[in-house]
């Protein structure tokens, strides 16, 4: 049976989530017998090719060239997967979404009048029809071999769709919000991560993103009984899913 091609780019990003993809280590060369990973410059000295089944796509667009490339990568895959964060939601980049874009540059850059870049940083499904999208700052490996593997036999994969919380609940871990009082994004936060933070006896930081149907704003009252400040509460969640956090809000008000 012919392998199908994998293609995987990078938009704006840290390169995180690629290196999740290398970090899936011998599971990966399993991944490679099922697919012909033809396209990963983090890996891969080789050409881009004129079309591919699948394209993993990690990063947010924030240039104008960024826009072109997306357009033209989805004109060339068969499928499209968005990896991480700023795939799915902007990254921490789109923190400039809700902030003088040009104060920015001039606080950032020696030279600000050479960086050309878009007024936000949006997620690629605002600029094109995604296929399947795995959210996670970095995206979780095992997720991803998951989803490869069910595209590959023509299953759903099995990706979690409940809260932070319900990991908590399975693992026995005592909750952040009741037993320590401390703000935790878990409630609003879709599971992926294993429930790392509060392992640790920590709040929830967001890193996947809310889950669907999040009841944020409930959350931000529970926040105001433990004497948090809106305004800190807001900025719990102004991280690497700042943007799909606040468009959730303004959806809920609407």
């Amino acid at each position: 049976m012919k392998r199908q091609r994998i293609g995987i780019f990078k938009l704006a990003s840290c390169d995180g989530c690629q290196l999740a993809v290398l970090n899936l280590n011998e599971e990966l060369f399993d991944l490679a017998e099922l697919y012909d990973i033809a396209y990963f410059r983090e890996a891969l000295n080789r050409s881009p090719l004129k079309q591919y089944d699948i394209a993993l796509v990690e990063g947010s667009v924030t240039t104008e060239r960024q826009k072109k490339e997306i357009i033209e990568i989805r004109e060339r895959a068969r499928f499209l997967m968005t990896i991480g964060a700023c795939a799915t939601a902007g990254g921490i980049q789109a923190l400039r979404n809700w902030a003088n874009l040009a104060e920015f540059k001039r606080q950032v850059y020696p030279s600000p009048e050479l960086i050309s870049v878009l007024p936000t940083s949006t997620p690629v499904s605002e600029h094109v029809y995604i296929d399947y999208e795995l959210w996670g700052c970095p995206v979780d490996a095992e997720a991803l071999s998951e989803t490869l593997v069910s595209l590959m036999v023509g299953r759903r994969p099995g990706i979690p769709i409940y809260s932070l919380c319900m990991d908590c609940k399975i693992k026995g871990i005592p909750c952040v919000l009741v037993s320590q009082g401390d703000p935790c994004l878990g409630p609003v936060t879709r599971a992926g991560c294993g429930a790392l933070c509060p392992s640790f006896g920590r709040g929830c930081f967001g890193c996947f993103g809310p889950k669907e149907g999040a009841n944020i704003d409930a959350l931000m009252h529970r926040f105001e009984d433990l004497k948090m400040a809106r305004k800190d509460a807001v900025l719990l969640m102004d991280k690497m899913n700042t943007y799909a956090y606040r468009r959730t809000r303004l959806e809920q008000d609407h």
